[in-house]
């Protein structure tokens, strides 16, 4: 199995368009700090790759990535398809800018497609340009692409749902039932038997989610928030970072003391602009690593 990082930041990106906090001050000074959206390229086969989130830097991580570069006919793509860890709109604006496609594969759980066709018209929308082929997302592991060696299933993490689909019907509590808003996914190769989980958005450790992550070789997870107070340290919301939906990586009930018993390679993903990871120079860069844990970098690749 092959991972590459296509992006790492939360909503908005680093630089946002419309902040100049030190983070995305410090960004536009040093362009080598700028981040994407966050987002995942996986292997399904020698000529297939799928897209973990379409973001709206979709076009740019394409472009920039050259395993996911057409040819050599005139639009052959090696892009298969997106899944959708959720139906938010910076993990889905992207899939209208795929409209040029004859065929858009989308893998989403129930829920995240009813979102996107009833609320968002996304069906509506994209139809006169290209078919939507939808494919289920659940708990029970299914090939990512037929006849591929790479498995795929989902985690049920979050009841958070979108703001457009706040009138949606369906529970939006903890016990939103089996088809939740957000999840986490959960890759297995079974030919060489590596194990990726990637969990972008994270608003609670369950039971499901420390079991997913018992023979994970690696881990990418939501970083979005140093630790709890820091939306409302930075004035842009009256929330705490668990109140949004996000887990802390810092603090009594952050993810770093979890992750840091974990034998897998375990990286930080998502990150807001207000985060001071975003600042490579940041100390609590070290923090990190004395816990055997790091941010991941935009390009990398992750061979398992």
């Amino acid at each position: 199995m092959l991972l590459r990082v296509l992006g790492t930041a939360a909503g908005g990106g680093v630089p946002q368009w419309n902040c100049a906090c030190p983070g995305c001050t410090g960004a536009r000074a040093h362009p080598d700090r700028r981040r994407r959206h966050a987002s995942l390229a996986v292997r399904a086969d020698d000529d297939h790759w799928y897209l973990i989130n379409a973001t709206p830097d979709i076009a740019d991580q394409i472009e920039s990535t050259a395993a996911l570069h057409p040819g050599p006919a005139a639009r052959r793509t090696p892009v298969a398809g997106v899944v959708l860890t959720d139906a938010e709109l910076d993990h889905t604006l992207g899939i209208a800018r795929l409209r040029e496609a004859d065929r858009i594969e989308i893998l989403a759980t129930g829920r995240v497609r009813a979102a996107l066709c009833e609320q968002a018209h996304l069906d509506a929308i994209l139809t006169p340009y290209a078919d939507l082929v939808w494919r289920e997302l659940a708990a029970r592991p299914v090939p990512l692409r037929e006849g591929s060696d790479v498995e795929i299933s989902a985690v049920p993490v979050s009841a958070k749902r979108p703001r457009y689909a706040a009138a949606a019907p369906g529970p939006a509590g903890p016990d939103a039932g089996p088809e939740p808003w957000v999840v986490a996914l959960r890759l297995h190769d079974r030919r060489t038997g590596g194990t990726a989980v990637y969990a972008p958005a994270l608003a609670a450790w369950s039971d499901a989610f420390q079991d997913a992550l018992a023979d994970a070789d690696c881990v990418l997870v939501d970083g979005t928030f140093w630790d709890d107070d820091e939306p409302r340290r930075s004035g842009f919301s009256t929330r705490t970072a668990t109140g949004m939906g996000h887990l802390p990586i810092d603090g009594p009930a952050g993810t770093a003391r979890r992750l840091a018993p974990l034998a897998a390679r375990c990286l930080y993903t998502h990150l807001n602009n207000t985060n001071p990871l975003v600042d490579p120079g940041a100390p609590q860069h070290e923090r990190l690593a004395e816990q055997g844990l790091a941010v991941a970098a935009e390009g990398m690749e992750i061979a398992l």
